[in-house]
């Protein structure tokens, strides 16, 4: 049996505040077309992991990173070119941050900043991207509103439209749904479900639940360190291999 290489793969990675060390030693590979669910309470570095990605916790000062993160096999700090690395991975933060542009200019941006300047190709892929995010029925006859002008819960999911508009190959999603109503969340839920087919996904949740009905497979972080990583419905199990795991995903602690 042929195993294909790993999308990313991470390896004993490190990572510094300072003198304060937040992750310790951190290992995982996760595959293509997998949606890969990373939980764990407050402070256990879990935003900063997902920074490390692409890099944009370089915009941190006085941080210190050791370790390795290969992305399609190539190491991330030795890209020739950061902007590409993070056009090939998108982030979605927690609270949407819609730009003071329109609708349509707010998908547009990122494509157009890479060269994209044909106008019927713009159009398509800003609708694409809309559709992609469960937002083009409600928006199709108001691109021209400004996205910040959206409820909470249609920003989010412009946020989601735009970090698909550069065509990535991986999606981060931290804390998506912390601003967001039930109904929303189960709608970009179910986008996420059909995004996998075409990208890889990794899920920052503090809603245990919300891995449990995503993820293919689960790790629990915890003050900076791997406590447990398996399939997800092992985690949630009556006996996962780490007692920390059973009482954290039953709400006995977090």
């Amino acid at each position: 049996m042929v195993t294909s290489p790993p999308k990313i793969e991470v390896r004993d990675l490190r990572l510094a505040y300072g003198h304060k060390e937040v992750l310790h030693g951190v290992s995982f590979a996760v595959p293509s077309h997998e949606i890969f669910g990373i939980i764990g309470p407050a402070q256990s570095a879990k935003t900063s992991l997902l920074r490390c990605l692409n890099r944009t916790i370089e915009f941190t000062p006085h941080i210190h990173v050791s370790g390795s993160i290969r992305v399609d096999g190539q190491d991330v700090r030795r890209v020739p070119d950061v902007y590409e690395l993070r056009r090939k991975i998108g982030m979605v933060a927690p609270l949407p941050v819609g730009l003071p542009l329109s609708i349509y200019d707010n998908v547009a941006f990122a494509p157009r900043c890479a060269g994209l300047t044909n106008r019927q190709e713009l159009e398509a892929r800003v609708e694409k991207c809309l559709r992609q995010a469960a937002l083009w029925d409600e928006v199709k006859d108001r691109l021209d509103t400004l996205g910040t002008k959206l409820s909470g819960g249609q920003q989010q999911r412009l946020t989601i439209a735009r970090a698909l508009s550069h065509e990535p190959e991986i999606l981060c999603l931290d804390e998506f749904s912390i601003a967001i109503d039930p109904v929303t969340t189960m709608r970009i839920e179910d986008v996420l479900k059909e995004l996998r087919r075409e990208i890889t996904i990794i899920l920052v949740t503090n809603l245990t639940q919300q891995a449990r009905r995503l993820a293919d497979r689960t790790m629990f972080l915890w003050n900076g360190e791997v406590v447990e990583l398996d399939r997800t419905e092992v985690m949630f199990s009556d006996s996962p291999k780490d007692r920390r795991t059973y009482d954290y995903v039953q709400g006995n602690f977090g």
